[in-house]
């Protein structure tokens, strides 16, 4: 099997070309280069965090807006008080890079997905507001987009350091003198901060928004 560093770097700035589609790609460059760390890292981001408390900060805590259900107009905003919001309106997203695309991709611009509230936080919350309503946060498409734009960043950065370290051109194996020259490069850790701080400044593209005819029958392609 060969792979491309160059051709990697590429993919992260195409926005036709999904994260999910990139990851297994990223997962192969890695344990080419016996990068065991940015291996593991990047399944736990395709398969999903199974342990939520073990999800790295930009997975954590996400703001959204707490929404009540009413029989009569659908889902409105709760009537909730700033430290309401703030104690129950947050969410993790554990779930796999697939999953939280494909929210994204079927999501419109502007608008969110609806996470129902956990039971004991629901009646917690219900109590306090005197609502017997279904309670919900809604996160927005901005936070789904952006949290897999930094995956996508880490990715990006990642196969920029190997180019500049002379990782480029097309690949079936590499040498274990190419591989000691760029194993201080297995540090997921490092290139998801930088991702973090840079994510804003790279040419990175947003999650698109799929057409009505891919809504209805599936992406082609």
């Amino acid at each position: 099997m060969s792979t491309s560093v160059d051709h990697l770097l590429e993919r992260t700035q195409d926005a036709t070309d999904l994260l999910g589609d990139i990851v297994p790609s990223a997962i192969t460059l890695a344990t080419m280069l016996r990068h065991r760390k940015m291996a593991a890292w990047l399944r736990e981001e395709f398969d999903g965090y199974a342990d939520k408390d073990k999800a790295p900060p930009y997975r954590r805590d996400l703001p959204g807006h707490i929404v009540a259900k009413s029989p009569q107009y659908g889902w409105i905003p709760a009537p909730v008080n700033d430290r309401q919001t703030s104690e129950f309106g947050h969410l993790d997203l554990p779930e796999g890079i697939k999953t939280l695309e494909q929210i994204c991709l079927n999501c419109k611009k502007g608008n969110g997905n609806r996470v129902l509230l956990e039971k004991e936080e629901m009646d917690t919350l219900q109590k306090q507001i005197n609502l017997s309503a279904e309670l919900a946060i809604n996160l927005s498409r901005d936070v789904y987009g952006r949290l897999l734009r930094t995956i996508r960043a880490a990715i990006h950065i990642w196969s920029d350091a190997l180019i500049e370290a002379g990782m480029n051109g097309e690949h079936n194996h590499y040498s274990p003198e190419e591989r000691k020259s760029v194993e201080h490069l297995d540090t997921p850790d490092a290139f998801w901060r930088l991702a973090l701080e840079q994510v804003d400044d790279l040419p990175i593209p947003d999650v698109r928004e799929l057409g009505f005819l891919e809504r209805m029958f599936g992406r082609t392609g």
